[in-house]
């Protein structure tokens, strides 16, 4: 390609202007030459900075031998049955029933009833007799389930079991000398290993595709046992299930869910980590369930506002926003506004990190928690309690602004709206403005406490908001989630 042709495919894909606003020539020759010039000037403009330190290049993995090796244990599955059909998602997804593999798409509203299911996911053999692991939300629903292998052979398959709280399930089939994955340790992946994924996106048999970890310990809106692997991998329909395979063609996770906006792939991919999946793989084989510990609190990510709120030095640790009435938290005297800093000496870093550890053990196990209340250090001792399955059974009285220094005109909650919200006090926001309006707070949300101290009153709210404090940690309810708002004071 000439310089001519060359600066005119860079005009064309807008990347080099055609105008002369920031003294670009329209002569590419002038343009190259300029570039030159530019960077020689610039390298000796300092000649005695410090050279940064040269990352070492690395080879990429050996993706063929990776897939020809490993690529036989990788299996479709089919699914038939049938599913109410309000449940069902909008109708560009009916190629797909395993809706939890998006988010945020709307629910068009349809017809009750049940329609048939008929879906494709992936899976993948982990012992030559035929057990498999896959997706929970891939065979749910499901009256029949068909494996294909790699070679075109096709088998019945039994559910051994599924857990829809980590979205792992465990299958079977009648067959022998089959080809299995080797299975790694995804706490040696960092951010930037190369990764590969093998399945069946959109119904295309053994596809691959390969990326990067993109970050690690991810937690969702949903899955509060899961540590996700994120990675910018290409994952679509019919992959769920399917391996994520390390550099070393170890497999480090199951490719389970894609955060997008339209239905399809935009850069982001989220996968089991394998530990998680082995561990409810052994429950499943040796009882046929999967028991969970729970603690009992919901939890929030911390940010400066909040820290400097909560007189912590920076933004480390879980920060409780409700505890749940009986729970193991509330008899180990948890409390909203508690910040945990550790849960038996392994520190948390973010909100996410306390969920994975309490997954990680078992009902009836005693856990120490190191948690920070009032700019107090204290520990707490919770005995751990078994995760309940799904199958287990006014007059408004007129706003007031409470202090134009905040910007919020609140009213106490009526009767009738603490029997619906089971509330015992707080103040509904009716009007917004200010600083309160920029941190986010909105009409409809009710006022729980003021950096920890719950407020009944207008005079409550007024007097915390008119103190010395420049960072204030509003915990509101806003329809049944509960959460802690920073807002800065003018």
């Amino acid at each position: 390609m000439t310089r001519r042709s060359l600066f005119a495919a860079l005009a064309a894909a807008g990347l080099v202007s055609v105008g002369t606003a920031y003294g670009w020539s329209l002569n590419p020759a002038d343009w190259f030459a300029r570039t030159n010039a530019t960077a020689s000037s610039a390298a000796q403009a300092a000649p005695d900075a410090p050279a940064a330190a040269p990352v070492a290049p690395t080879s990429a993995p050996d993706y063929r031998t990776i897939f020809q090796r490993f690529g036989p244990a990788v299996v479709g599955v089919t699914v038939e049955g049938s599913v109410p059909v309000a449940r069902q998602r909008a109708p560009e997804l009916d190629n797909d029933p395993f809706f939890r593999f998006y988010r945020g798409l709307p629910v068009p509203p349809m017809p009750r009833g049940d329609a048939p299911l008929h879906g494709q996911g992936s899976g993948f053999i982990v012992s030559e007799d035929g057990l498999i692991l896959t997706n929970a939300h891939v065979v749910r629903d499901a009256t029949s389930v068909t494996v294909k292998l790699a070679d075109r052979r096709e088998f019945e398959a039994s559910v051994l079991g599924v857990d829809p709280a980590t979205d792992v399930a465990v299958l079977r089939i009648k067959a022998g000398g089959l080809p299995t994955v080797q299975l790694g340790d995804p706490s040696q992946l960092a951010v930037g290993d190369y990764v590969l994924a093998i399945g069946s996106p959109f119904g295309f048999e053994q596809s691959a595709t390969s990326g990067i970890v993109s970050a690690k310990g991810r937690s969702l809106p949903g899955d509060t046992y899961v540590p996700f692997i994120q990675t910018d991998v290409a994952v679509n329909p019919g992959n769920s299930g399917g391996p994520l395979f390390d550099a070393r063609g170890r497999v480090v996770g199951i490719n389970s869910q894609i955060y997008s906006r339209t239905g399809g792939y935009q850069g982001l991919s989220f996968a089991i980590p394998i530990d998680v999946a082995v561990r409810v793989k052994d429950q499943i084989l040796a009882t046929g369930s999967v028991r969970h510990a729970r603690l009992g609190v919901t939890v929030q990510e911390l940010n400066q506002g909040l820290a400097e709120s909560f007189k912590l030095d920076s933004p480390n640790g879980a920060l409780v926003s409700a505890v749940a009435p009986g729970s193991a938290a509330e008899k180990a005297g948890l409390r909203p506004g508690d910040v945990v800093l550790s849960l038996n000496g392994e520190r948390i870093e973010r909100s996410g990190d306390l969920a994975a550890m309490v997954g990680k053990s078992k009902p009836g196990d005693r856990v120490t928690l190191e948690v920070v209340r009032q700019g107090k250090r204290e520990q707490l001792t919770a005995v751990l309690a078994e995760l309940p399955t799904s199958t287990d059974t006014a007059a408004q009285q007129p706003p007031e602004r409470s202090e134009r220094r905040l910007g919020v005109a609140v009213r106490p909650l009526a009767p009738e709206e603490r029997q619906a919200t089971r509330l015992n006090a707080g103040l509904v926001v009716e009007d917004v403005s200010g600083p309160a309006q920029r941190a986010g707070i909105e009409p409809g949300d009710v006022i729980l406490s003021v950096n920890g101290k719950p407020v009944a009153s207008v005079e409550q709210l007024r007097a915390l908001v008119n103190g010395d404090a420049r960072q204030l940690a509003l915990l509101v309810q806003r329809g049944e989630l509960r959460i802690f708002v920073p807002v800065r004071l003018g």
